[in-house]
Parts: C-alpha cells; sequence; structure tokens
C-alpha cells in the first residue's frame, strides 16, 4: 500500500511539473522526464553524487506507457536507472528486483547492482554546461535514451545519448545473467541482463585498473566492442569518452526514455 501511495505521490508531482515545465525553463530549472516505452514495468531509480536530494524520490514505479516529471536543482549530479521483474513486500516497505535493486529499498540511496545501464548527469558544469551519458561500464538491464529538449538552448548542439540495441539479445553466454523473465517473457526463464567484462572476470584488462589504469593502456576488448556495436551513443568501457560523453547548454530539459529502440 505504501508503495502505490508513493507512486501515486509521483505522479502527481510530474503531473505538476509538466504543467510548469515552461515556467520552470524560464527560472532555470531542469525537469526530468521519464517515459517507460518498454512492454513491461519498470522501477526506475535516482541517486545524487554531490547532494543529499533525492531527486524522484529517490525511485518509484513507471507502468508501461507512463510517464512522469521531476525536477533536480542548480549543479545537480547523479545518475537514473531502472530497476527492473521487481516484486513489492506486501508492506510496501521493500522491493526485491532481479536487476538494478538498490538494497531491497523502494526508494534508493544505494547505486543499482550491476549489471545495469546507467544515464549519468552534471548539471552545470564546466562553462556552465550539462554533461550526459548513457553507460553500459556497469553492464547493461534495459535500453535507455536521454534527448535534450526545451526552448532556451540550441538543441542542435545537444546530442542523444543512449543504448537503443538489445545487448540482452547478443550477450555472449558468459556474460549473460539469466532469470525469471516476469512481466518481460511471460515467466520464462531468459537473459535479463548482461555483465561487463570486469564484473565478469575481474582482470586488470577489463577493468582498467593495475597496469591497464589509464586511457594509454586500457583499450577496448571484443567484449566493449560488442557493446559499442550495439550502442554507438553509450559509454562500452571506462575510456570510452570521445563517442560517448555529450553537452547541452544551461537551461536544456531532458527525456529520459527506457527501451527506447520500440519507439523506432
Amino acid at each position: 500500500m505504501e508503495a502505490r501511495r508513493t507512486l501515486a505521490l509521483v505522479l502527481l508531482v510530474g503531473v505538476i511539473w509538466s504543467q510548469l515545465q515552461f515556467g520552470a525553463e524560464a527560472a532555470g530549472t531542469t525537469v526530468f522526464t521519464l517515459s517507460n516505452n518498454c512492454t513491461y514495468t519498470v522501477w526506475p531509480a535516482t541517486l545524487s553524487g554531490n547532494s543529499a536530494v533525492a531527486v524522484g524520490g529517490g525511485g518509484f514505479e513507471l507502468s508501461p506507457g507512463a510517464t512522469v516529471s521531476f525536477p533536480a536543482p542548480a549543479g545537480w549530479s547523479g545518475r537514473l536507472w531502472a530497476r527492473t521483474n521487481c516484486v513489492p513486500e506486501t508492506s510496501g516497505a521493500s522491493l526485491s528486483c532481479a536487476t538494478g535493486d538498490c538494497g531491497g529499498a523502494v526508494r534508493c540511496s544505494l547505486g543499482g547492482a550491476p549489471p545495469v545501464t546507467l544515464a549519468e548527469f552534471t548539471l552545470g558544469g564546466a562553462d556552465g554546461k550539462d554533461f550526459y551519458d548513457v553507460s553500459l561500464v556497469d553492464g547493461y538491464n534495459v535500453g535507455i535514451g536521454v534527448a535534450a529538449t526545451g526552448a532556451r538552448v540550441n538543441l542542435s548542439t545537444c546530442g542523444y545519448a543512449g543504448c537503443v540495441g538489445d545487448v540482452n539479445a547478443l550477450c555472449p553466454a558468459e556474460l549473460q545473467v539469466a532469470g525469471k523473465g516476469g512481466e518481460q517473457s511471460g515467466m520464462a526463464t531468459t537473459t535479463v541482463a548482461c555483465r561487463s567484462a570486469c564484473e565478469a572476470f575481474g582482470t586488470a584488462e577489463y577493468c582498467c585498473t593495475g597496469e591497464h589504469g589509464g586511457p594509454d593502456s586500457c583499450r577496448p576488448t571484443r567484449y566493449s566492442r560488442l557493446f559499442k556495436a550495439a550502442c554507438p551513443a553509450a559509454y562500452s568501457y571506462a575510456y570510452d569518452d570521445p563517442t560517448s560523453t555529450f553537452t547541452c547548454g544551461a537551461g536544456a530539459q531532458y527525456l529520459i526514455t527506457f527501451c527506447p529502440a520500440q519507439q523506432q
């Protein structure tokens, strides 16, 4: 019941902020709009990197086709992700998810357990610009797309970050995480996530540590190339910066879509 009340509150906040988005842009506030284009329910989660502010309440339920909007304070940095195949406890106090789980909490104060696809933001960074990316460094569980919107910036200079390809369908056997698919596959056993090579093998070559701890010594591997081929606009390994980090002028708003491939 508590989880449902939380969802209702977040949805109400989303409606209010959607209606006031123009005013938010005028005031310089950043609004994140999350849209679930998947055929199954996801539980988005957020984690702040530089602030005690839990944007979006830290986590909530998002049904197929649903959209929620919420604000982020100036200078906010952090990450967003989707949890999948989640089962709320009867009391609503905890949540067990097959992927992206944050210690069983509904509202996250910990990062999502890998493998998980991440959308990462730094608002108002160098030269006042926003920096954002979608990362597969911690593996992949669901596709995410990030598009800048709004009237106060030149959107032609703001790139689309994201992972449109279905990495789970391409995942090598040694990286696959199998589980019950739930809404995704009618409870059949399926690949619910794809681990990074670092998580799977733990070697310096794949983790960019030790003698491979720099951009010159940590190079793409056959696994990161597979991720990059599926998702050219996402981080495939730690030093995949040139084609994976995007910037946008201050005042941009952001649409974050789960399962963006199904839009195309």
